[in-house]
């Protein structure tokens, strides 16, 4: 396979790839193709040599090395080596819980990465089955995967095309090329050679590519590339070719992973060296004691916990039209420095709108948006009725128009279009102008067209004029097209529906706004008409489109979404960047990024992707520095941008809806793709879906990933504090030689870490955003989850307070049943030894009921919070509750955990102690209240 790819590259660059300068007979020649097409024979033999017309995948990473990977990183081997020496030590309960966790977590992380393994599956639906081309001189047809270097393609209105070719005939021919250049307007083509090619390689307007459409029109190209060298095929390579880097939360998670098993072995190792050496505790014992040290300082439910709170974060973010694939990805998006937007359908509309009509020297303004027909049409703020002068415009413009407009039907609710939307918009401004194009079409039917092209910017319709509400006999021509074009041919102007001759100061007048227009963004056509001779039979661009009536300008624009301005706004003040990256022009980008917000400096910078191509990594990244606009570019522009953005140490969101987006997508921290609008190729490459393709979207889904990360921050302080009143008891045994008893064991331990603590910690892994988050800057990379913060206030704040808790309640059960006095030599064993270790456990339980609480924010005062606006809160209370009721009073839980039954009296006792860490807190929330103020 790798020597067809070999020997299809060396063929291509035999070819001297410009087939676009080529005439027809040359074109033949270099791929060794007839007009009559290949001979089976050829194509047989060509198919042998090249290889099939297909996308193949790149050799990757074992789909057995990947899942073996989830269950080999440092945190998973500790838990699987902590299991082994738990069978060892005769505690097989333990192993099977920490084994568990491993195998739950996993198998988790296997399933998500499985599922996003989609893109070149995705692609290769879109390549059409079959395709007919010419062969032995006669229309074929065949498999696309059959097609071959040399074939002759067919096409026809409604194709998909199945590989690269060069036309060779082509009538009104129009192409969809979205899905490699992301711009939905088709694009017309053209047949004949061009000496420069000024274009960018995928709008070379003779040049066909797999996996665009025919939108019109029919036309014949040769075919000179196929399967993975074609431009579908290269970005299917691109795609397959970016590796995923670790998310800021996957990097952090190995820290902490590293941090804490550098942490419990270490001290599980001391911990052995002292119970033998200092207590004089024989060998074998002193091991288990080390495995009880080691499992007291895993946090062995911060995982699964930081998992389900991912998940949960995915839910909100759903209900906020944000579908997240990867639950890494979510708090990826809480620490993004940079979006990179693609401009239409995301930051826009993507639907066409006529804004402003010139007519008669007045300037109306035209209300309403997207393709549903109303709207108002005001002169000087006021709405006004539409006068002759503007119903014969867009008449006009409605007629000279090949686009259709379709209602809501059981499919959408919206209105939608067939064809340019530019054209769709015409017809929508007539429609509400209250003109009923279908009864004009009908009386005035199109006789010819006149198609657009390049060279003249123009297109122009001929209809017949059968007597209805026109003379019988007659015919005219409507115009349409560049305004500098089609006013050069006007001799006249029609004010009011008066036909005048045009003057030099008519003619700067209309300039003059035609260039206040395109100063605005917006899109100008102009509309002209002529009544064409009854005798004039040689109709054709020379005989009909000169001496012109000028009717007026039409502008247009794709809106910019409302909400838009108010999310870019949230983003500046969060301190992320907004970067267009389009494929449309320079200029209508820049004036959409000012009109947003996007842009704020007089003078923005545009790069098209010809200009990036000759930039250096360096003049790259200095560009980045400034405000800048990405204009007319290609995939691998595009993905060069990211990567350079990456370099600079930013994290990058992207957004993007068709496959040219994909390796993009795939690139980025965090891939973005359309719902709606997008292809099954960019959504498999992302990470995140829009289900609105709403930008203020991405803006909500920011907010929330910021959030999930405070709250990871939130449940693992709780999470940690319990590690201190889990460790004094093992501590104070062995200072002790072994005269205190230990108050919790390992399994007590494990009945907090994996049984009460996990849906509390759930529920501060739901809690809302807190007001002013995106007020503050994108959290620094070098910022960890557990930092010297975090643990100084679990462990020397909080863990204090709740280790007295715990040995207290301990100590009460002995003195309670006749040991007053005692505090050495008590008996650790029997019932009133594993009473009051059941004590010391549910003391742990209800003085995490005020962690909980203390919790929910780090500096705010408890006070100041709502109480009931997480709802969690309060089942992870009573979770908690009766996880350990059913510990303490039931007897299969007795034997399996090590604890007994005690009597309803001591609850009081142990409920009295639940405030204490939230006073604790709310004495060292104020104190930094107050030091932030001085």
């Amino acid at each position: 396979m790798a020597t067809q790819e070999k020997q299809v590259q060396v063929f291509l660059n035999q070819m001297d790839d410009h087939f676009y300068s080529l005439l027809p007979h040359d074109l033949y020649e270099k791929l060794g193709s007839r007009p009559q097409g290949l001979t089976q024979a050829e194509a047989e033999e060509r198919l042998e040599k090249y290889g099939k017309n297909e996308l193949r995948k790149i050799k990757g990473t074992p789909l057995i090395v990947k899942l073996f990977s989830n269950f080999t990183h440092l945190m998973a081997i500790l838990l699987w080596v902590g299991g082994i020496l738990a069978i060892i030590a005769e505690m097989p309960q333990l192993a099977i819980a920490v084994w568990m966790v491993n195998i739950i977590n996993g198998a988790f992380s296997f399933w998500q990465e499985f599922r996003a393994e989609k893109a070149t599956e995705a692609l290769k639906k879109m390549l059409p089955s079959y395709a007919r081309v010419l062969r032995d001189g006669a229309e074929q047809r065949v498999l696309s995967e059959e097609l071959v270097p040399g074939d002759i393609l067919m096409l026809a209105e409604g194709d998909s095309v199945s590989a690269d070719g060069r036309l060779v005939m082509e009538a009104e021919l129009r192409m969809d090329q979205s899905t490699l250049t992301g711009e939905s307007r088709p694009v017309r083509k053209s047949s004949d050679a061009i000496s420069e090619n000024t274009f960018s390689y995928t709008e070379t307007p003779n040049l066909i590519f797999a996996g665009t459409n025919v939108s019109a029109g029919t036309g014949k190209a040769v075919i000179f590339s196929t399967g993975m060298n074609t431009e579908f095929g290269k970005i299917a390579k691109l795609t397959q070719s970016v590796g995923e880097d670790l998310s800021p939360l996957q990097k952090e998670m190995q820290s902490v992973t590293k941090m804490v098993t550098m942490i419990a072995v270490g001290i599980g190792i001391l911990f052995f060296a002292l119970a033998a050496l200092l207590a004089g505790i024989n060998l074998a014992e002193s091991f288990i004691f080390a495995i009880g040290m080691i499992v007291a300082f895993v946090p062995e439910g911060l995982l699964p916990t930081v998992t389900l709170a991912l998940a949960m974060g995915t839910q909100r973010m759903a209900k906020r039209h944000a579908l997240v694939k990867r639950l890494s990805a979510v708090e990826t998006l809480g620490c993004t420095t940079v979006i990179c937007t693609d401009k239409t359908g995301t930051l826009t509309q993507n639907e066409m709108t006529v804004r402003g009509i010139w007519n008669s020297g007045q300037k109306f303004d035209v209300t309403g948006n997207g393709y549903q027909p109303v709207g108002d049409f005001l002169l000087d703020g006021k709405p006004v009725s539409p006068t002759q002068g503007l119903t014969n415009l867009l008449l006009a413009a409605g007629l000279c128009n090949n686009s259709r407009v379709l209602p809501p039907d059981e499919e959408s609710d919206r209105w939608s279009v067939l064809g340019d939307p530019t054209e769709a918009a015409l017809k929508v401004a007539a429609n509400k102008a209250g003109i009923v194009l279908e009864e004009e079409e009908e009386h005035t039917p199109r006789i010819q067209e006149l198609p657009f092209e390049s060279r003249r910017k123009r297109m122009s319709t001929i209809h017949s004029l059968d007597g209805y509400w026109r003379n019988v006999g007659k015919r005219i021509a409507y115009v349409k097209g560049s305004p500098k074009e089609v006013l050069e041919l006007c001799l006249t102007i029609e004010n009011d529906g008066v036909v005048q001759e045009l003057t030099l100061e008519q003619r700067q007048e209309i300039m003059r706004a035609n260039d206040d227009y395109a100063r605005n963004g917006l899109r100008v056509l102009a509309v002209a008409q002529k009544d064409l001779p009854v005798d004039l039979n040689d109709l054709n661009p020379e005989t009909v489109e000169k001496e012109l009536k000028f009717l007026g300008l039409i502008a247009m624009m794709d809106p910019p979404r409302p909400e838009v301005s108010e999310a870019v706004e949230k983003c500046r003040h969060a301190g992320i960047r907004v970067v267009m990256i389009t494929g449309d022009y320079g200029l209508t980008a820049e004036s959409i990024a000012r009109r947003i917000g996007i842009i704020t400096t007089e003078k923005a910078r545009i790069v098209t992707g010809v200009e990036l191509e000759t930039m250096s990594e360096t003049q790259l990244q200095e560009a980045l520095k400034e405000e800048v606009i990405f204009a007319r570019v290609a995939p691998e522009h595009k993905l060069r941008v990211v990567a350079a953005l990456q370099k600079m140490g930013q994290v990058v969101a992207v957004t993007g809806d068709g496959v040219n987006d994909a390796p993009a997508l795939k690139k980025a921290d965090i891939g973005v793709a359309m719902g709606i609008s997008g292809t099954d190729v960019a959504k498999e490459a992302a990470a995140m879906i829009l289900t609105d393709d709403n930008f203020a979207s991405i803006v909500n889904a920011v907010e929330e990933g910021r959030a999930v990360y405070a709250n990871i921050k939130k449940f693992t302080t709780y999470i940690f504090t319990s590690n201190t009143p889990e460790a004094v008891p093992f501590i104070l045994f062995v200072l002790s030689r072994a005269r205190i008893p230990l108050a919790l064991n390992v399994m007590h331990i494990l009945a907090v870490d994996l049984g009460t603590d996990i849906v509390p910690a759930l529920a501060l892994g739901s809690e809302k955003p807190e007001p002013g988050l995106m007020d503050r800057p994108p959290r620094n990379l070098k910022e960890h989850v557990i930092d010297s913060k975090l643990l100084k206030r679990a462990y020397f704040v909080l863990g204090p307070v709740q280790s007295l808790a715990t040995m207290a309640a301990f100590y009460y059960m002995y003195w309670d049943n006749g040991h007053w006095g005692q505090f050495f030599n008590l008996p650790g064993e029997g019932l009133i030894y594993q009473s009051a270790t059941a004590m010391a456990l549910a003391a742990v339980v209800t003085t995490q009921i005020g962690n909980l609480f203390t919790q929910r924010s780090e500096t705010t005062s408890f006070f100041k919070l709502p109480l009931f606006n997480n709802k969690m809160i309060w089942l992870g209370i009573l979770s908690e509750l009766i996880v350990i009721a059913a510990i303490v009073y039931l007897p299969v839980f007795h034997k399996f955990i090590g604890t007994y039954s005690f009597d309803l009296k001591y609850w009081p006792f142990l409920f009295a102690w639940a405030p204490s860490l939230l006073i604790v807190d709310e004495i060292r929330k104020l104190i930094v209240r107050k030091r932030a103020k001085v």
